[in-house]
């Protein structure tokens, strides 16, 4: 039950083979026409059930509408009643082909799970016959409180002998799928055991058949009369290495088997403990759940296409005086995305499925899981925001009249205090105003009504809100200028020990202390979540790139200063300079010199990492333009390391041609690629075709303010 990360909104379906062949035999050929008149005759909507592909396949049914010359229109009203008519019948195809695709995929996939379910069953009706034996019978299994159950791995070609004929089949039939066949989307077809992930999610392969996930074995377990097949993908350096260390052990075991003279009966044993068992038992309540939210997700998605057939029918009746909603909403209605019922019965059979085996009967604990209610907006976040404001601001005047009284902004200040202690109030106030400015973008969001935590894959319940997101700011900021105008005075009255010249330094190991605290206090989730996105960041060739990664590593390109200031603080920490008051240190030995312009390489490393590990997956070729440009920031900013060390004419020369060549090739990506601009065929002067905002001159005010 191996697993990719996913990148597509619909990843909780994975592609089988199609139940549509099975359920249409014949080849439909004929018309079926629906005509409905308004007094007279007034238009004809056509349904066809066209027939396409292997074994009479239906393609799909087709909608086409048809405006009589006695409806009513004159001139060119009739010609944009048709074109009007035209696009709805596209749309409403294009809808019902939608809609019948991913019912059949969360169709096939419910089915899997169900099958999947039913040898977990019986493999924990085996562990407990085992334990109830008291072990004695459990192979492989030296701990008798763990008693095991033995399963045969049949290899080669005797691990096909334990599958039925009709097994097979289907085997061939998804390996065949799997290298000939992709969805419109880019999908892939995977079996069950290659969708399960570490957290249940139903994961998206390779969109590109030449870019399958490999493995390192392909293998059916026999237990209790059923047979399984186990692929270990190559997704992640951890799964990697537990997939050689796995064959290996097992090659080392089937040799001192066989120099034994156990080999005989051709075949090994596997032990299943109950640690395995629940592990499987956790993945699969986990895919369950993600599959009961796609089946969600694709019943909202009914009922909004629904709702805007209607509103566009009654503008539509409202702008001509005609009565064509009725007429044509008798099509939708029958059409199979608001008739078809298979869905609806499917998400009745995983909430039935889930009850009985994972909530001992109780729906309404189940229904905590498949429907966890929304955290309640609460009025004492807002209060002690409010409050929490209050206070920093108040701390921060008392700050800076500190820092005037004390005479550390003229020139006869303190330079340690200003290399050392200073740094790290400027250090916190970037990264909480970046944190400020992104609790804003969440406030926009919201209002402009954009699923944000859909599109980056949070948890529903525990996503950060705008309040939260300002809370953290407000909180950690008053925090930071509190114990910083404390440091202050201290040093204002005289105190200049190496115990308060480390009082900065604690500081930011607390707030790293609470980042990395594994206890369930102060947005455990958000945190967890945001470490491993810093973890796929650095790793990043090694990870799929999915919409959180990219997003964050893009926001650390802003963040290069801050960076730098992280590493001269940890070096001069570390290196106990600040017992000494050697500030320059770290800027004066040339290893922590070098090292500080490596890390402010290191953003863009890692996003241009990013784009060829996405054009790898992908197959996009756009995504090796993207990394032009942070190869050429690179090398910007190589060039300018080279001349610094040596100032000569010649390096002089290569930093400007090499500066500038990197900064009209970002500048044109983020103007022409990112914001449309130049697009001079545009309905709109300069910009794309499609803006989502009515004052145009606002993207070109953010293009000014986007700049660097």
């Amino acid at each position: 039950m191996a697993t990719t990360r996913s990148t597509a909104p619909y990843r909780y379906a994975a592609h089988m083979y199609s139940l549509v062949q099975t359920i249409f035999q014949v080849r439909w050929s004929t018309e079926m026409r629906f005509v409905c008149s308004v007094g007279t005759r007034a238009m004809q909507v056509h349904r066809k059930l066209a027939s396409g592909g292997n074994h009479g396949a239906v393609a799909g049914e087709v909608y086409e509408t048809e405006v009589l010359d006695t409806a009513g229109f004159a001139g060119a009203e009739a010609e944009e009643a048709r074109a009007f008519f035209q696009r709805l019948d596209e749309q409403l195809n294009k809808v019902n082909r939608f809609y019948e695709r991913k019912e059949g995929e969360f169709l096939e996939r419910g089915e899997c799970l169900r099958r999947q379910q039913q040898i977990l069953v019986e493999l924990k009706a085996a562990v407990t016959e085992a334990r109830r034996r008291g072990g004695s019978s459990a192979a492989g299994s030296a701990d008798p409180e763990d008693p095991s159950v033995s399963c045969s791995i049949l290899h080669g070609d005797q691990s096909l002998r334990g599958i039925t004929e009709q097994e097979h089949e289907s085997q061939e039939k998804l390996a065949d799928d799997a290298t000939a066949k992709n969805t419109d989307e880019g999908e892939d077809h995977l079996p069950i055991s290659e969708g399960l992930g570490d957290s249940g999610r139903i994961e998206k392969p390779r969109e590109e058949a030449a870019n399958k996930l490999r493995t390192f074995s392909g293998r059916a377990v026999t237990c209790q009369g059923r047979s399984v097949r186990i692929n270990i993908p190559v997704t992640t350096p951890s799964r990697t290495v537990f997939a050689i260390r796995e064959l290996l052990f097992d090659d080392m075991l089937s040799q001192s088997r066989k120099t034994g003279g156990n080999g005989g009966d051709g075949g090994e044993k596997l032990s299943i403990n109950k640690k395995k068992v629940h592990q499987a038992e956790k993945m699969i309540r986990g895919a369950l759940v993600e599959l009961y939210k796609g089946l969600g997700y694709l019943k909202t998605y009914r009922s909004l296409n629904m709702l805007a057939f209607v509103k566009i029918l009654k503008k539509f009746d409202k702008v001509t005086a005609k009565e064509v909603q009725t007429i044509y909403l008798k099509v939708v209605e029958s059409s199979y995305f608001n008739s078809s019922d298979k869905a609806i019965r499917l998400t009745d059979d995983v909430e039935e499925l889930f009850v009985r085996h994972f909530a001992s009967g109780d729906k309404r604990k189940a229904m905590k899981y498949l429907k966890p209610n929304q955290k309640e907006e609460s009025h004492a976040t807002t209060f002690f925001i409010g409050l929490f404001t209050g206070g920093f601001v108040a701390l921060f005047i008392g700050y800076c009249i500190m820092a005037h009284i004390a005479g550390m902004y003229t020139h006869q200040s303190n330079k340690v205090y200003m290399s050392t202690s200073y740094p790290v109030l400027s250090m916190f106030s970037l990264f909480f105003l970046h944190l400020f400015l992104y609790g804003c973008n969440i406030f926009m969001w919201r209002k402009t009504r954009i699923n944000y935590a859909f599109i980056f894959e949070f948890a529903p319940t525990k996503e950060l809100k705008y309040r939260d997101v300002f809370l953290i700011c407000t909180t950690s900021m008053t925090i930071v200028v509190g114990v910083m105008f404390a440091h202050l005075t201290l040093i204002f009255k005289g105190y200049s020990s190496s115990t308060v010249q480390a009082v900065p330094g604690c500081l930011l190991l607390v707030f790293l202390l609470v980042l990395v605290c594994p206890f369930k206090i102060i947005y455990r989730s958000s945190r967890y979540h945001f470490l491993i996105a810093i973890r796929n960041i650095i790793l990043t060739p090694f990870y799929k790139v999915v919409m959180v990664d990219f997003f964050m590593a893009d926001q650390l390109c802003s963040q290069v200063p801050l960076l730098r200031t992280l590493e001269y603080l940890a070096c001069y920490y570390i290196t106990s300079s600040y017992k000494t008051q050697d500030y320059g240190y770290c800027t004066r030995v040339k290893h922590f010199r070098d090292l500080a312009y490596a890390v402010s390489f290191l953003p863009y490393y890692w996003r241009a990492m990013q784009c060829a590990r996405r054009w790898f997956d992908e197959g996009d070729i756009n995504h090796i333009v993207n990394l032009g440009k942070y190869v050429s920031a690179m090398l910007a900013a190589g060039t300018k390391v080279a001349y610094e060390n040596d100032n000569s004419a010649g390096w002089l020369s290569l930093v400007v041609i090499v500066s500038s060549v990197a900064t009209i090739y970002q500048l044109y990506w983020d103007f022409v690629k990112d914001w449309g601009l130049l697009q001079f065929n545009s309905k709109n002067p300069w910009l794309r075709n499609d803006l989502i905002l009515k004052q145009k001159y606002i993207y070109f005010i953010s293009m000014v303010c986007s700049l660097k």
